[in-house]
């Protein structure tokens, strides 16, 4: 009787009421960012966005400084949370946003949940999934899994979700950052297949707060990646050069990752799962690579072109 929901903060944060206590459901998480530098003196510069949601619709909540290493690990995706002191911002309107799962869902995208150490120190808590009740109206977390078949009808920057045996990994590479001469961004290229197609998921995974399952994915493993972006060439030939990459809000999962996720029960994780079981690990393991240089996408034929 004491909680309130979202679409009622969103009219009511202004009128400086006191804000009741909030419960929602994590949909998607962002990577960790660390925004330090040199001239300033603060101890835990980090920051991360999660999108929650509850009966009402959804909106960005902030995670900042100190509580990051406090929570950052403990907020997956389908986590239910209770959020008993929290402060209401204007929201940031440079930030990346996920692509929802569920395309009806309401977004209140003017505001933000931000969460800190003061002003008021936030009080979290994090409500263990059985105890979670159907009449609290919290939604389930939605997907958008394609197969390998229909990834070469989806257009440039089309955000989805895959799932697929790895059958090939490439070794971690760097690049440098956009604008700035000493950060890099570490990643590294995998093949997956789902056999409905000849041809393997191409993936660009850039290494992002799960520096656990970045490290360890292998050749023969069950590879689940949210949120990805669907890149193209728009030259002459686009379909030869199509691949998927991760983007801020991407989460990866790999063999010992999967249990308890809330994609398990999707269909088409489902329809994978069947497909695996008629194949023969001796065959595929013929077909496995790792490591080496990956030259992708190609670059011109000629050096004119180039």
């Amino acid at each position: 009787s004491k909680l309130t929901n979202l679409g009622h903060v969103e009219m009511t944060w202004r009128s400086r009421v006191q804000l009741r206590p909030l419960l929602v459901r994590i949909l998607h998480k962002s990577r960790l960012r660390y925004y330090g530098k040199p001239e300033k003196t603060m101890e835990m510069p980090y920051q991360a966005y999660f999108e929650v949601a509850d009966g009402s619709g959804m909106m960005s909540m902030v995670l900042w400084n100190s509580l990051c290493p406090q929570w950052y690990n403990s907020m997956k995706v389908g986590t239910v949370l209770l959020l008993e002191k929290y402060a209401i911002k204007d929201s940031y309107p440079f930030r990346t946003q996920p692509t929802p799962g569920d395309s009806q869902m309401k977004r209140f995208a003017t505001i933000e949940i931000s969460l800190n150490v003061r002003n008021p120190p936030s009080k979290i808590s994090i409500i263990p999934e059985e105890m979670v009740k159907p009449e609290w109206g919290l939604p389930e977390v939605k997907y958008r899994f394609i197969t390998r078949s229909e990834l070469d009808d989806l257009p440039h920057n089309y955000s989805c979700d895959v799932i697929g045996l790895v059958t090939f990994v490439g070794r971690a590479e760097r690049t440098r950052k956009r604008g700035s001469c000493e950060d890099f961004w570490l990643y590294r290229w995998a093949h997956a297949i789902d056999g409905t197609s000849d041809q393997p998921f191409r993936l660009e995974l850039f290494a992002t707060s799960q520096p656990d399952v970045f490290e360890r994915i292998h050749p023969m493993t069950y590879l689940v990646c949210t949120q990805m972006r669907v890149v193209r060439d728009l030259s002459e030939t686009p379909s030869t050069t199509i691949y998927l990459t991760t983007s801020n809000e991407s989460q990866i999962f790999i063999t010992g990752w999967h249990k308890g996720q809330p994609y398990t029960k999707d269909a088409k994780v489902k329809s994978f799962i069947q497909w695996t079981k008629w194949q023969s690990e001796a065959d595929q393991i013929k077909k496995t690579l790792i490591g080496g240089y990956y030259p992708f996408p190609r670059p011109p034929n000629s050096f004119s072109d180039y």
